[in-house]
């Protein structure tokens, strides 16, 4: 199972209105497993079980099972296990909310929202795919089968882009006519609300997209969100691509263009390609290379790069024109992804080219021969920004390295700091220590009670109580439910959020599945914590054992802190004699009872 820490995507409601019961049940009735799975995986059926190599870790003999019927699937090689939302929140990297609406659409299923005074109704974000669905179909016809759109799609074969490019990416064409689109849709019963709203239709009733090639923008699990559209004619108003207005599915700082084609592999590989045009992605996507996005419309920021950390990417390989705007562009997004310790390397490709010119001239074997031979990004930046410097001229070589090093010192990583002005250095012959290698010391994160990942504080509170959650949430066993409720109280636990899961799971009348947990977890932090539930691989062979385990130590724990209290309040001085011998007998008949576990 992959190991990189899930987080909660950036489009997460900060604050999920709550699914009714009544259609988490039904979706609940309607999901079916091995349809979800057969989406992702090669299943073949050997009597009442499916099989298949499993996508969470490397084998070549099948491991990854699944019972008809059954609502779980497992895999015996590493352990690996969960339900349908576990697997996309795993596999897809989807976040909680995306994977329960995501089976809800793929299995037809309406989820209805708690009723709340500060609840707000947002647009139907099902009809808005809808109608960006058949806009995609409708200008895809049009470019295949009118007199206007062989004209596009002559200029596309001019490009080599041939048919199997065209239909496996959907390209289309939207007419001149600014009506043909708006009263096909309306016809096919989309209101104008949905039409204005997903950025198809103007605020004059009018078609937003006339006399250009459509290439459908795509969110990273492939719904249509969105649309470029290149004019081919100089006299077609506005610029030479436009792109579908600011919407509620469609907001370029938070989307790659092409992520959809590529995730999977992707979050497998945990490396990626970056290029600055769409045609340069569908081109190298096209040719194999299904590792391939581009920003979308706009520059490369932060938010794209948390769109790929999330997938667990630690290796960029920076493909961007070859000219000094490309270069620039290359700088740029380079030192996003150094910033946060991500390995960056820089195709060098020739003055004049681009992927897409690149593939189509030399070949996408040579293009194959550039990956495997990049630069190295640090190397790339001295290169780059020694253009046009003297660098026998101190003054000049002085400020090159301020530029430098004052860029490198913006980054998050001691150790990539530490290293990369250790490069720097060599790459400009100077002494280590006029870039300050050595001259100051990282600072040292302080680390509450136990240790720490990376920057980040471990608290051993909620390691533990999360294991207990685990236990529970993916082994729905009526057994393990029993003794958890013999022998924890609420006032066992110490972190919030577990504690409140823990209630509601307990309390729950209904089916306690991560189905069920779409009516429970409200706010961002909760939804963060069940991804990190879900990551983690449990046993079912040893599902009592664990949890018998994690209550044993929940208990311990109250334990060993009713002592300490006890032993502080001796110690404070504050006590009569009297009370301190009091003290000192319950001390010493709770250090006589260490709890056990009751197991009915």
């Amino acid at each position: 199972m992959c190991t990189a820490k899930i987080h909660v995507e950036w489009y997460k409601f900060k604050s999920m209105a709550l699914y009714t019961t009544e259609s988490l049940d039904t979706l609940r009735s309607k999901v079916d497993l091995i349809e979800v799975l057969s989406s992702h995986l090669q299943l073949k059926r050997s009597g009442a079980t499916y099989k298949g190599l499993c996508p969470f870790h490397e084998e070549k003999t099948p491991s990854f099972m699944v019972q008809t019927g059954d609502s779980h699937y497992h895999c015996f090689g590493c352990g690996a296990h969960g339900d349908a939302i576990a697997f996309l929140m795993n596999h897809v990297k989807m976040s909680f909310v995306d994977a329960v609406e995501s089976l809800a659409e793929r299995f037809s299923v309406t989820l209805e929202k708690a009723e709340g005074e500060e609840q707000k109704r947002g647009p139907d974000k099902v009809a808005m795919k809808e109608a960006l669905d058949l806009a995609c179909r409708f200008y895809h016809t049009l470019l295949l089968h009118t007199e206007e759109g062989h004209v596009a799609l002559e200029y596309l074969y001019k490009r080599d882009i041939d048919l199997d490019f065209i239909k496996f990416f959907q390209i289309g064409y939207a007419p001149s006519d600014r009506s043909l689109f708006t009263t096909f849709a309306q016809k096919e019963g989309i209101p104008d609300e949905i039409l204005i709203t997903t950025g198809l239709m103007t605020e004059k009733k009018r078609d937003f997209f006339s006399e250009r090639i459509t290439f459908p923008i795509r969110d990273s699990f492939g719904a249509v969100v969105g649309f470029s559209a290149r004019k081919i004619k100089e006299e077609t108003f506005g610029g030479k691509y436009i792109n579908t207005p600011e919407t509620p599915l469609f907001k370029k700082s938070h989307l790659l263009f092409g992520l959809n084609y590529c995730r999977q592999r992707i979050a497998k590989e945990r490396r990626a390609i970056i290029v600055e045009g769409q045609i340069d992605a569908l081109r190298l996507i096209h040719s194999g290379l299904n590792f391939v996005v581009a920003a979308q419309g706009t520059a490369f920021g932060e938010g794209h790069v948390k769109l790929l950390t999330d997938l667990g990417v630690n290796q960029v390989y920076l493909a961007m024109d070859g000219d000094n705007a490309g270069k620039g562009a290359a700088i740029k997004v380079g030192n996003f992804f150094q910033k946060e310790g991500i390995g960056v390397a820089v195709l060098d490709l020739p003055t004049d080219s681009d992927p897409d010119s690149f593939v189509r001239t030399e070949g996408i074997d040579s293009f194959s021969n550039l990956l495997k031979n990049p630069l190295d990004y640090l190397t790339f930046l001295v290169k780059t920004s020694s253009l046009g410097l003297d660098l026998s001229n101190p003054a000049q070589k002085n400020e090159l390295l301020r530029k430098l090093t004052e860029q490198i010192r913006g980054w998050e990583e001691p150790v990539m700091v530490h290293e990369s002005l250790r490069k720097i250095a060599q790459l400009t012959h100077v002494p280590e220590s006029v870039v300050g290698v050595g001259a100051s010391t990282p600072q040292a994160y302080f680390i509450k009670r136990f240790g720490s990942a990376g920057k980040e504080s471990i608290d051993p509170d909620q390691v533990l109580e999360t294991d207990l959650l685990r236990w529970l949430i993916l082994r729905p066993d009526p057994r393990l439910l029993d003794i958890a409720k013999l022998n924890i109280a609420p006032d066992l636990f110490r972190h919030a959020i577990c504690k409140r899961i823990f209630e509601k799971f307990i309390a729950s009348d209904g089916p306690r599945d991560l189905i069920s947990l779409g009516s429970i977890l409200e706010k961002e932090e909760e939804q963060t914590l069940l991804a990190e539930i879900v990551r983690k691989k449990v046993n079912p062979d040893k599902a009592e054992e664990g949890l018998v385990e994690v209550i044993h130590r929940l208990l311990i724990r109250k334990w060993m802190e009713e002592r300490e209290g006890i032993k502080q309040r001796i110690q404070s001085g504050a006590c009569t004699d009297e009370e301190a011998l009091k003290l000192a007998k319950v001390f010493d008949e709770i250090r006589k009872n260490q709890p056990t576990v009751v197991i009915p």
